[in-house]
């Protein structure tokens, strides 16, 4: 009966490293003549904005939408969430807000 180190020897025997990381890295399977795609640098982030999750009740989210496409049917083609959000805030008087927000 073989155990477990037998078959770990055999396989060191066999295997080469740089080949079987090769193998797993795609090298291998790259088309004769072609390199292997070089990893591209990550693109720098804007730091001007940020991308964001919020939650939005259904109802008010339609409303949203709906505000936005009667933007853009009046002409404001880059009307967007996001835009008539951003107009919303310059618009509210902190003073003016409900206390049980």
């Amino acid at each position: 009966m073989k155990h477990e180190g037998d078959f770990s020897e055999a396989a060191h025997a066999l295997l080469d490293r740089d080949e079987v990381e090769g193998v797993l890295s795609g090298a291998f399977y790259t088309p004769a003549g072609k390199p292997a795609r070089a990893q591209k640098p990550a693109p720098e982030r804007p730091t001007h904005y940020k991308v964001i999750c919020i939650s939005m009740y259904t109802d008010d989210l339609e409303r949203l939408d709906e505000m936005v496409e009667a933007l853009k049917a009046r002409g404001l083609t880059k009307a967007s969430r996001s835009a008539l959000i951003r107009h919303a805030l310059e618009q509210v008087d902190l003073e003016k807000v409900p206390k049980g927000i």
